[in-house]
């Protein structure tokens, strides 16, 4: 029997090093503006591989596609983005569906048979009853021999469904870990296992949603990253990564949300955060944990102690969207570089929030 081909999962689309994945972005980024095309998701995913040059058929309906219309077309995109980037993951998803209809499918025919032979059942002792109940029984042992039969086929049919039910628990519980694995690796940044930028973008859209109120943005940057990885190489550098993702998980309060934003960045969306008092205190924490770091180089055994990263919050507005609580989060971060980073700076958000 010849073993199915299995469809690449969306996170071997991108195996790239940093290096790679920086000089791709560098050729996509100028081609969106270009055709003046909105940065979302999406939008990137497209023609990141677009200027990956795998996908021939995509690169030419992408062509056709901005040289047909005086803007990108949303459903085109969504159209694209399906049949070329996720494709895999809809057709694992369309096959554990399917997988699933089969169970169901299976477990009705056997609920059939046992509701069929449970009435049969019914039928074959009221006759008995019948039967024992006359005042002469010509026929005793017909009678008990026709209910034995009739018991043994019953039960018989009543193992049967109930293995048959065993069997599909366990199915169940291997298509629900399966789910499950599937949502957590659309969900996860793989190095880091913090939510990945599309994940986070869904929840700080919905927590926008539900209100403004005590709700906070903050966006860390690994400081001096390139020069980290031309020094040490991208191994460690993912180590890094590694390293900081768990700091973010093992440090945050509840009902907050930690995602790897891109490259060396990383936003938290912090609730219950009431002034900037609060959400200056847990960004200045985790920068002192980070700074604490100390990570080993396993060829010279060289113990690092530079590790730093420089951060910007902004409390969310009530005019506020997605867009526009990121860009003064990611004005405020970039003003903490600006002065000399391993800082955390609130003072262009504090600025924005009173204008």
């Amino acid at each position: 029997m010849n073993t199915p081909r299995k469809l690449p999962n969306i996170l071997d689309l991108y195996p790239e090093e940093t290096r790679d994945a920086a000089a791709l972005l560098k050729k996509a980024v100028p081609l969106m503006m270009r055709h003046n095309i909105p940065p979302n998701p999406v939008h990137y995913a497209l023609w990141y591989t677009y200027s990956k040059g795998l996908e021939p058929e995509l690169n030419r309906r992408l062509d056709k596609a901005v040289a047909d219309f005086d803007s990108f077309p949303v459903e085109t995109a969504a159209k694209l983005f399906r049949e070329f980037i996720i494709h895999g993951e809809l057709a694992e998803a369309r096959a554990g569906q399917q997988q699933v209809i089969e169970l169901v499918d299976d477990i009705e025919s056997n609920v059939s048979c046992s509701i069929t032979g449970s009435s049969n059942y019914q039928i074959s002792l009221e006759h008995g009853l019948a039967a024992l109940q006359e005042p002469v029984i010509d026929d005793l042992p017909g009678v008990l021999t026709e209910l034995q039969e009739s018991t043994q086929l019953m039960q018989e049919q009543q193992t049967k469904f109930l293995y048959r039910l065993n069997s599909a628990q366990e199915e169940i519980k291997i298509l629900r870990s399966q789910l499950e694995r599937a949502h957590v690796a659309a969900t996860l940044d793989n190095l880091t296992q913090v939510f990945n930028r599309n994940a986070f973008s869904r929840l700080l859209e919905q927590a926008l949603q539900a209100g403004h109120e005590g709700l906070a943005l903050v966006m860390l940057d690994i400081d001096h990253f390139k020069q980290f990885n031309d020094q040490y190489g991208h191994p460690l550098g993912d180590r890094v990564l590694q390293h900081v993702g768990q700091l973010l998980r093992e440090s945050l309060p509840p009902r907050a949300i930690a995602a790897r934003y891109g490259g060396e960045e990383f936003c938290i969306i912090l609730r219950d955060c009431p002034d900037t008092t609060n959400a200056h205190a847990f960004a200045e924490q985790l920068r002192l944990k980070i700074q604490a770091l100390r990570i080993k180089v396993r060829r010279t055994d060289e113990v690092l102690n530079s590790i730093t990263a420089s951060f910007g919050f902004a409390l969310a507005a009530p005019d506020d969207d997605l867009e526009s609580l990121l860009t003064r989060a990611d004005d405020a971060l970039y003003k903490a570089k600006r002065e000399g980073r391993n800082q955390v700076n609130p003072i262009l958000v504090q600025a924005a929030l009173q204008a």
